[in-house]
C-alpha cells in the first residue's frame, strides 16, 4: 500500500521560496504508470493542481503557477520536492502530494479530486510576515 507524507515549514514569509518534500513508501517514483503530483487547497476554495513529475523525470506545471514552480526528485530516497518562489499570502493553503494514474491524470489536472488512497495527509502552509 503506497503511503505519501508531506513535510516542510508551516510558515513562509512573503517573497521567499516555499519548499515541500513528499516522501513515498510502498511504491517507486521512478517506475510504473503513476505520476507524482502536487495539489493545494487555499482556505475556502477548491483544490488546485500545481504540477507533476513522471517516473522518467519529466515535469508539467499549471500555467498559472509555471513561472514560479519547480518539481524535482531524489530517486535514491524515493521522494519528490516542490519549490514555489516569490510567495504571497495568496499561496496560503493546505498542500498535498498525490500519486495519480496516467489514466486519471488529465482529469486531476482540470478538476482535482481527493481520492481515498494515494494522497498524503496534507500540510498547512501559511504565507505571512
Amino acid at each position: 500500500q503506497v503511503q505519501l507524507q508531506e513535510s516542510g515549514p508551516g510558515l513562509v514569509k512573503p517573497s521567499q521560496t516555499l519548499s515541500l518534500t513528499c516522501s513515498v513508501s510502498g511504491d517507486s517514483i521512478a517506475t510504473g504508470l503513476f505520476y507524482w503530483n502536487w495539489i493545494r487547497q487555499p482556505p475556502g476554495k477548491e483544490l488546485e493542481w500545481i504540477g507533476y513529475i513522471t517516473p522518467s523525470g519529466s515535469t508539467k506545471y499549471s500555467p498559472s503557477l509555471k513561472s514560479r514552480t519547480s518539481i524535482s526528485r531524489d530517486t535514491s530516497k524515493n521522494l519528490f520536492t516542490l519549490r514555489l518562489s516569490s510567495v504571497t499570502p495568496e499561496d496560503t493553503a493546505v498542500y498535498y502530494c498525490a500519486r495519480v494514474s496516467v489514466l486519471q491524470q488529465a482529469a486531476m489536472m482540470s478538476r482535482p479530486t481527493k481520492m481515498a488512497a494515494g494522497w498524503g495527509q496534507g500540510t498547512q502552509v501559511i504565507v505571512s510576515s
